[in-house]
């Protein structure tokens, strides 16, 4: 079909093709112009999963800076003492000035990164924020159930914003049953939650020494 107005026909493309790309590619008959619409309004979840020093948080960095020059960092790690200090250091020097950074604990709703690609590092770390109440006493400490379901309204109420996600989180069940029952309680919430955001998430991988291999999507 010819058309003379070529806002109608970029138009009618669109409605076609937009819940099946993030970019839609119009071909102009009358003089063979390609018009590339890059749609960045929709949500994307991205889960980056694996194990310990397997090159998570520095696939999901890279992933994160090739498809946004100034993307948002959001850093869910309680510092407990000074190692894990010295750790958190180590990733922030990766992080170059084009980065912008939110540190919060839990409630990562309350941030507003629409139209943002942003990094959220990571998924454990947030459960740990939810499983245990600091300085509140064990009768007093959340079930598993209770946490699960916190920490998941939660990821749904952040997840509502049009952006693009990208959770890192890890495989600590992989390594066998721990005789700690606080531990295998903890890696039943993880678990679960993993789960959880695996089933909403648009694309799942799996980093294996450093290798990046596509589960999902």
């Amino acid at each position: 079909m010819f058309y003379k107005d070529k806002s109608k026909l970029i138009i009618r493309y669109f409605k076609i093709l937009r819940k099946k790309t993030d970019c839609y590619r119009v071909f102009f008959p009358t003089n063979k112009v390609t018009l590339r619409i890059n749609n960045n309004s929709m949500g994307k979840i991205i889960l980056i999963t694996g194990g310990q020093r397997s090159g998570k948080s520095v696939y999901a960095e890279k992933l994160a800076l090739s498809l946004s020059d100034n993307p948002v960092y959001v850093a869910t790690a309680h510092i407990w003492d000074e190692e894990f200090r010295q750790r958190v250091k180590k990733h922030q020097e990766r992080r170059g000035a084009q980065w912008t950074n939110i540190e919060e604990e839990k409630y990562l709703s309350k941030h507003d990164i629409t139209g943002k690609v942003a990094v959220i590092d990571c998924i454990t770390l947030w459960c740990t924020n939810f499983f245990f109440k600091q300085g509140a006493p064990e009768w007093e400490q959340p079930t598993v159930d209770q946490a699960l379901r916190e920490i998941t309204e939660e990821f749904d109420r952040f997840t509502q914003q049009e952006a693009t996600f990208i959770f890192v989180t890890n495989e600590i069940g992989s390594g066998g049953v721990s005789p700690d029952p606080i531990q295998r309680r903890f890696t039943d919430l993880e678990g679960w939650m993993n789960q959880h955001v695996a089933a909403k998430a648009d694309e799942v991988v799996l980093m294996v020494s450093g290798i990046p291999v596509k589960i999902k999507g």
